[in-house]
């Protein structure tokens, strides 16, 4: 009678106690899907820190590269709705690296600011690159033409300086030209004004890059054009600096 006493004992204790949940394998699944949710965390945290990289990257490129930026005209416009005239701004802007890289770009928006930082992300994106004769101006005469605007570019001595006027000079303050004398014919818009003179820079050469094309020496070119003899044709050619 006694065993069956402690047998019953023993029963309604072990009914009464809790329960105790195995660790393994109650935090089994969640643990491993945690582990695993850290894992992807990880994995999405390593794409912010890539992209946040790939932003320093940038930044710091554009840090590195300081560019020169020229607002030529402001105008204000209007559009006109149902209830009146809606104003707004149009922008022209003209940016350069001073080291034979320019390009120009326009913007609209209800506001000054942002129509200027919209020409300006726009020029920075048809920037183009012109040779220049020594770092300080052009290997040769030219002309540009666009609508009723035409416009003469001319290389000149050390010394001359930047002989232009309105938005031209600015295109040459920001490519980085220091001696050149220039003209505009027909129209002063500054929209035709500046299309013209790019166009007129789209047509510079350089002596290495047609020496290249022919299949020449640049010592050649210069020989042949200029009747100098052999070594004051290659000393020339040495001294040329794209």
């Amino acid at each position: 009678m006694a065993d069956d006493n402690n047998a019953q004992d023993q029963a309604v204790t072990a009914e009464a106690a809790p329960q105790q949940q195995p660790q393994d394998g109650g935090r089994g699944p969640r643990g491993r899907g945690g582990q695993g949710g850290g894992r992807g965390g990880d994995r999405r945290g390593g794409g912010r820190d890539g992209r946040g990289r790939r932003e320093d990257r940038r930044g710091a490129e554009d840090q590195g590269e300081e560019l020169i930026e020229k607002l030529v005209h402001i105008n204000r416009v209007s559009k006109t709705v149902k209830g009146g005239k809606r104003f707004g701004f149009a922008a022209l802007v003209v940016v350069g690296d001073g080291k034979g890289r320019v390009g120009f770009g326009h913007g609209k928006a209800r506001e000054v600011p942002e129509a200027i930082s919209k020409a300006t992300a726009s020029a920075k994106k048809k920037m183009v690159r012109v040779p220049l004769r020594e770092g300080r101006t052009l290997h040769h005469d030219a002309t540009g033409h666009f609508g009723a605007g035409r416009v003469y570019v001319r290389s000149a001595p050390q010394g001359t300086g930047i002989i232009a006027g309105g938005p031209m000079r600015a295109v040459f303050e920001s490519l980085g030209v220091a001696d050149v004398v220039t003209k505009s014919v027909g129209t002063s818009n500054p929209y035709n004004m500046i299309r013209a003179t790019f166009e007129a820079l789209g047509d510079q050469t350089s002596p290495k890059s047609v020496a290249q094309r022919r299949g020449k020496k640049i010592a050649d070119l210069l020989g042949r054009g200029q009747g100098a003899n052999a070594q004051a044709a290659e000393a020339d050619a040495a001294a040329i600096v794209e």
